[in-house]
């Protein structure tokens, strides 16, 4: 099938102009991201751990993070997508509720709508920074710089743990979800939100075509960074899960750690609302990995 008749058969009309620049064609490799596909190329990046990599790669990404698809979350049919997703798998019940990896403080948002307490944790003072001007004055929340793979945090202080796109960028799993199960109060929840970043499905690869193609057309995405996007490539590379991660890999890993009752929810109706506020380039790019929602208890 024809680029063109392969964008109208799913619904999408493609413009009759031409970029005139003529930019060259890439591999979309943005995950939906809900998150960039990642490669580190800097000279200075072997005097830094792979941790210091990825807290420098965050940090520079903090203040243009949030204009990139799938990282902030609109008011609408997509707010209220991931709000169900949270009511769905913990309840309405205010909760106190530690927030992995907060970021710019997305999540954060959603869980403090909820009406929960909120301790919302990040390693990236940048990104914290962000965070914090987004959520000034708001009571039942604190900041926390600290590593989320280590949190420091005291023994069964917490009702549930939430984390979106964190666990694929662990360095020792292991280590991270038995802190995570030490810090939850006994019967508490962890509740996480990641995808297979590193394979795109069958259906992903035609889209990813179908992005380049309008790339070559309308022009690259503004708020796509080639640089950084390779740059995150290389420190996927480095990473336990850089090679895919399925939830179902994951289900010994935190049986290990000590929690039970793990439930793999589908994350499409989250998707299929972010279709409805999205333009055609960012629809498409819902469609390119396979991601999951994990709930268990310890």
């Amino acid at each position: 099938m024809a680029p063109a008749a392969a964008l109208s058969a799913i619904g999408i009309r493609t413009c009759r102009h031409r970029d005139r620049a003529g930019s060259r064609r890439r591999r979309d490799t943005h995950p939906p991201t809900d998150g960039e596909s990642l490669q580190v190329t800097s000279t200075d990046a072997a005097n830094y751990d792979l941790k210091e990599e990825i807290r420098d790669y965050w940090s520079k990404r903090s203040e243009t993070f949030d204009r990139a698809f799938g990282h902030h979350i609109p008011e609408g049919p997509e707010f209220e997508a991931w709000a169900a997703a949270i009511r769905d798998h913990l309840g309405m019940e205010p909760r106190r509720i530690l927030d992995l990896a907060c970021g710019t403080g997305e999540i954060t948002k959603l869980l403090l709508a909820l009406g929960h307490d909120v301790t919302a944790l990040d390693f990236s003072e940048a990104m914290l920074a962000v965070a914090r001007r987004k959520h000034a004055g708001r009571q039942r929340l604190r900041f926390r710089l600290a590593d989320a793979e280590n949190t420091m945090e005291p023994e069964n202080a917490y009702d549930a743990i939430v984390c979106r796109h964190l666990v694929w960028t662990l360095t020792e799993p292991h280590k991270a979800f038995a802190d995570w199960h030490r810090v939850l109060k006994p019967g508490g929840r962890l509740l996480f939100f990641d995808g297979d970043w590193a394979k795109p499905t069958r259906i992903g690869r035609m889209a990813s075509g179908l992005i380049a193609l309008i790339d070559r057309l309308a022009g690259a995405d503004p708020y796509y960074d080639g640089a950084m996007g390779e740059r995150h490539a290389r420190i996927m590379e480095r990473l336990p899960f850089g090679g895919g991660l399925r939830s179902t890999d994951l289900l010994p890993l935190l049986q290990e750690a000590g929690f039970k009752d793990v439930v793999i929810s589908s994350h499409r109706p989250i998707a299929a609302a972010q279709r409805r506020q999205a333009d055609v380039r960012n629809r498409l790019r819902t469609y390119l990995y396979q991601r999951f929602i994990i709930c268990c208890r310890k």
